[in-house]
């Protein structure tokens, strides 16, 4: 079986291969100058890694190597080592402490792979012997329900579902006590994430989280926004649009695997820098695994 940092070069390799095959036709025998350092930034911002990021990683890689000769494989190392350094203060832990239990509320547009991650992140404490419940809060849509009740099905959690179009506050209100009564140690909740409608959206989650401090006061204990790599700059985007509607705590990026566009997390660094929490590279229970900035450097730049 691959190992996730296998997993995870596997999933990036579209973004490393440009940045690799980028840096051997930039650096060929060639001293460290403005033209060099041009074109090696151009070449990050291209792979999203974003306008600022990539030219605070250019400036520092110049203090060190300006007017020095460099292979490839040296500059792949300083680049590693620089978005290493940008992203390692993102790096989070996932702990559900002494609370139980212990809610936490998705975010993300439709389709970024929320429902999913639910399900991924629920097998990852089951198997850790803690009893798990969904809440289908997403409740215009009735795919997201019985996507999330086919994971409950899977992997063994309760699943708290309404009639289709409940009000969604007040299905989390009733999911919740039941969750306190019945001494559930982790409950996610699963949200609607239609920003074309973003005042209507923005009413809801706020609603939602009213509610939960009803029950449970200092609830949502943490709340993660679902990111899908694959749209890249809309990606950024999106974290200072949900940030806005709610208390943003940490990021999931999803779908790393199927994307040219692997430098978007450098880019959230450098934009509106946020925990990251988990990547995903597939769609199987353990394609999603915790963040570490430096195996995400390495492989970005096909080390």
């Amino acid at each position: 079986m691959l190992k996730f940092f296998q997993k995870l070069g596997a999933g990036l390799k579209k973004t490393s291969d440009k940045i690799s095959d980028g840096i051997k036709d930039i650096v060929t025998k060639r001293k460290v100058d403005g033209s060099l350092l041009d074109e090696l930034e151009e070449l990050l911002i291209a792979s999203d890694l974003g306008v600022k990021t990539s030219s605070d990683i250019i400036a520092s890689f110049s203090k060190e190597k300006f007017d020095k000769q460099v292979s490839p494989q040296e500059v792949k190392e300083a680049l590693a080592q620089k978005i290493t350094d940008i992203l390692l203060p993102l790096e989070a832990e996932f702990e559900t402490g002494s609370h139980k239990p212990y809610v936490v509320l998705m975010a993300g547009v439709n389709g970024a792979g929320k429902t999913t991650t639910i399900g991924k992140l629920g097998a990852k404490l089951k198997a850790k012997g803690k009893q798990v419940s969904f809440v289908a809060a997403d409740t215009f849509r009735a795919a997201a329900v019985e996507q999330l009740e086919a994971w409950g099905v899977k992997i063994g959690a309760r699943v708290y579902k309404g009639a289709p179009g409940c009000d969604a506050a007040g299905l989390c209100y009733e999911a919740l006590t039941t969750a306190v009564k019945g001494g559930d140690d982790v409950v996610f909740i699963d949200t609607a994430g239609r920003l074309q409608n973003k005042t209507g959206l923005m009413d809801e989650l706020s609603k939602i989280v009213r509610v939960i401090k009803k029950v449970i006061p200092d609830a949502p204990h943490l709340t993660l926004l679902t990111l899908d790599a694959t749209t890249g700059q809309n990606a950024v985007a999106q974290v200072g649009v949900f940030k806005q509607i709610i208390d943003v705590n940490g990021l999931v990026i999803t779908k790393l695997d199927g994307s040219s566009k692997g430098g978007i997390l450098a880019a959230i660094a450098g934009d509106n820098p946020t925990s990251v929490y988990f990547v995903g590279v597939g769609e199987q229970i353990d394609d999603l695994d915790v963040f570490n900035a430096a195996d995400y450097a390495k492989n970005l730049v096909g080390l």
